[in-house]
């Protein structure tokens, strides 16, 4: 059975490199969360979509049961997902996130 919400979400993770379900938005966002992955997405140079939840009660629940993910925000990369704030931010830091990104063919700045 198709499901409208999760069809939706297929069609933003397929049509843009980069997506962040969020609480706000990328240039005012409503959460700490969300503020911290748009900063380190902000920081690569790495351009996204960001789609606020807070605009969509089905979306808003529909997101977690597609990615079996509990909490926003939640980061996708070329259709795939790549984890939450904590996760994004520890990639970050170690490196592994711009790298996940290049090698998704995704351009990011390089590091100062």
């Amino acid at each position: 059975m198709s499901n409208p919400i999760h069809d939706r979400i297929k069609q933003d993770i397929t049509e843009n490199e980069v997506v962040l379900y969020m609480k706000g938005t990328p240039v005012f966002p409503q959460c700490g969360f969300s503020a911290a992955i748009v900063g380190v997405l902000t920081n690569l140079g790495v351009k996204f979509k960001g789609i606020n939840i807070l605009d969509d009660a089905e979306l808003r629940q529909g997101i977690k049961e597609f990615s079996s993910w509990p909490t926003i925000p939640q980061l996708y990369v070329k259709g795939e997902f790549v984890g939450g704030c904590d996760i994004v931010r520890e990639m970050h830091q170690t490196g592994e996130l711009a790298e996940l990104l290049q090698t998704r063919g995704v351009s990011v700045k390089p590091a100062a």
